[in-house]
């Protein structure tokens, strides 16, 4: 792991196979992030999620490894951020711990702080609405929808 990588962890009380299908069904993955995208979660497949706000972020699955490592490129379209489509990566690991599943996120290739930064409390948000949809719990406001 690099320094400048950016990781955010939050353990959800769900088996790792809930987890998993959270982030390869687009159904479960629009429950928690998106108002709108498409998921198609083998190596080589497109991921394009529309935010509530309006932005669209967007790449594709590097890695899918049931039940436990998904990796995908992520940028947003629009030049938004200054990152465009597909030139950094996320790699969530699903752990199992203590009758639930640890999700580390690790966002990496994120160019500067700010970009760091603003990606920290973005995933550390929708995370935290992974957790609770999983969980059957209701997520509450989109906070992109802001």
């Amino acid at each position: 792991m690099d320094a400048e990588d950016l990781v955010v962890e939050q353990f959800v009380q769900a088996s790792a196979e809930t987890v998993f299908s959270f982030f390869t069904d687009p159904e479960r993955w629009l429950q928690w992030q998106g108002v709108d995208g498409t998921v198609e979660a083998r190596p080589g497949g497109a991921l394009r999620m529309e935010m509530a706000g309006g932005s669209a972020a967007a790449g594709h699955f590097v890695e899918v490894e049931p039940p436990h490592r998904v990796v995908f490129t992520w940028g947003w379209e629009g030049g938004l951020h200054g990152l465009p489509p597909g030139t950094s990566t996320v790699e969530v690991e699903l752990i199992p711990q203590d009758g639930g599943t640890l999700v580390r996120l690790t966002h990496r290739d994120l160019p500067n702080q700010a970009l760091r930064d603003d990606h920290r409390e973005g995933w550390a948000a929708y995370l935290a609405r992974l957790a609770a949809v999983a969980e059957g719990r209701d997520p509450g406001p989109d906070p992109m929808a802001a």
